[in-house]
């Protein structure tokens, strides 16, 4: 893809470098060591450590909106004489109120877990020590909230690779301690601390040494907050933080309704490692689209209406592209991992998986416009798509769950997606953005059309033509299918071709 200037390639490219690795990480923590954690654990316990893992994710979404709100602020200040200025002095102040918030939510969660122990609410009576472990997780994860505003900084001023760079080295220490945990001591709890410290620790060092090393910050000044600023921020922040708990939340909230309205403690574990495919297919088109948002709302603030139309068009295209391709192989291969990922201990369900995969694809140029919003200071249009994503979530979860588990888990989370951000919110971003929203949207449909049912059959002929079966069969059957995909990519290296089919893009 042709980008305008150098300097914005570099920042996207890195952008995506940093995230490929943090993209890696993730995967081994939900892929990789479930297997192992299978080995030392019974489905029972492995439902426990994914409730917990869901809580912790829960309370990270939990920021008052306060992240994405700050990174806005940064990004205005780049346009003002006095940027560094003005940038100091919100940060100092900004902080102080991301510490206020941090110490009043672990205060709300310590009492809560007194008020009614989390192993009764969730069905874990009969886990050792799991009411502990939540805790740890809980309060763990809340620690790490301040260091959001030094990651909002980092982003805002082009350096989101290293901010991403020092929480990959945190969270593969963690995994390692993880894996040391389980092997050496078979402990829940173990295995909770070792992940809980590989968020704590790369938090402090990112909000309390590095970002002060790479910023000319105050050091000791204390900036004086009223209590008509701090309102103020919240108020500015409430729509940000609605959009980042229906967009990060929801998932992992429904880890907990399934757990509080199912009785089957399996059925935790099938609905959250059958996610998995998902939050991977859905965190790495996130992750894609991250640096190309910062540069979206860098145009935004300044005003750069076509270099912004022609990224957006363009990195929506790429974005399609990637995820109908993911989404096919994923149809087609999905069922044989699970079952070799799992050892057969955890059923699998086709329809779950068939749902929530085509839900996805489909609304994943929304995925774009949600992060295009989000750094255009789109507050208000972010608030009733959120608010309107959460009521109908919640309507359906609790109205599907009961009767029908995790499917009616997966269908209300599909039917919110599509409903209101892949509806509403794309409908009003594309038409604001481009000049040719149906053209587009008749593209991005069509390429969807196209890749996702050739991708499925391709992958299927070659599973069932190649003899054998387990993991060897797996692995040569998911190369062939590999293979095959890059040869009818092969064009796209040659960079006339890619180029003549760049202008066709509709913008």
């Amino acid at each position: 893809m042709t980008l305008p200037t150098t300097s914005r390639a570099h920042r996207i490219f890195g952008g995506w470098s940093a995230n490929a690795v943090q993209l890696l990480l993730a995967l081994t923590q939900q892929i990789v060591l479930i297997p192992l954690f299978l080995k030392y654990w019974s489905g029972e316990t492995l439902s426990a450590w994914l409730t917990i893992f869901a809580a912790g994710n829960l309370v990270l979404a939990a920021d008052p909106g306060l992240h994405v709100w700050s990174l806005n602020r940064f990004l205005s200040f780049k346009s003002k004489a006095d940027c560094d200025r003005r940038t100091n002095r919100y940060y100092g102040a900004a902080f102080r109120l991301f510490l206020g918030f941090a110490g009043l939510l672990a205060v709300l969660i310590v009492a809560l877990s007194f008020a009614r122990a989390p192993s009764h609410v969730l069905g874990f009576e009969a886990e050792p020590g799991f009411d502990f472990a939540f805790a740890i997780m809980a309060l763990g994860s809340t620690a790490t909230l301040p260091g959001n505003l030094a990651s909002a900084l980092y982003r805002a001023r082009g350096r989101y690779a290293r901010s991403v760079g020092i929480q990959s080295w945190g969270m593969a220490a963690g995994q390692i301690g993880q894996l040391v945990g389980v092997i050496a001591t078979g402990s829940l709890l173990v295995v909770v601390l070792a992940y809980v410290a590989g968020l704590i620790v790369p938090a402090m060092f990112l909000m309390f040494v590095d970002v002060r090393k790479q910023f000319p910050l105050p050091s000791g000044e204390r900036n004086t907050i009223s209590w008509r600023w701090a309102a103020v921020q919240f108020l500015g922040a409430f729509p940000f933080s609605v959009t980042n708990f229906a967009e990060v939340g929801l998932s992992y909230l429904s880890v907990l309704l399934i757990g509080a309205f199912v009785g089957d403690r399996i059925a935790i574990a099938q609905w959250a490692l059958t996610r998995t495919i998902v939050n991977l297919l859905r965190g790495a088109s996130t992750q894609m689209v991250l640096p190309i948002a910062a540069e979206l709302g860098h145009d935004h603030a300044i005003g750069a209406r076509d270099s912004l139309r022609r990224l957006y068009a363009r990195g929506s295209v790429v974005l399609v592209l990637l995820v109908s391709t993911a989404t096919s192989g994923a149809l087609a291969f999905w069922p044989d991992f699970f079952a070799l990922w799992t050892h057969g201990l955890i059923p699998y369900n086709a329809t779950l998986t068939i749902t929530l995969l085509l839900g996805t694809c489909i609304a994943s140029p929304a995925i774009l416009a949600l992060g295009y919003a989000n750094y255009s200071n789109r507050g208000p249009l972010l608030l009733r798509v959120k608010s309107a994503q959460l009521v109908i979530f919640l309507l359906l979860s609790l109205v599907l769950i009961p009767p029908l588990g995790p499917l009616g888990a997966a269908i209300a989370l599909v039917a919110s997606d599509l409903v209101a951000q892949g509806g509403f919110l794309s409908v009003v971003i594309v038409g604001e953005t481009l000049k040719q929203p149906v053209r587009y949207g008749l593209l991005l449909v069509a390429m969807m059309l196209i890749i996702v049912p050739s991708g499925a059959v391709l992958g299927e002929v070659i599973r069932h033509w190649l003899p054998g079966g387990g993991i060897a069969h797996f692995v040569i059957a998911c190369a062939a299918w590999s293979v095959a995909v890059a040869i009818v990519a092969l064009p796209l290296m040659h960079r006339e071709f890619r180029e003549r089919l760049i202008t066709m893009i509709p913008s």
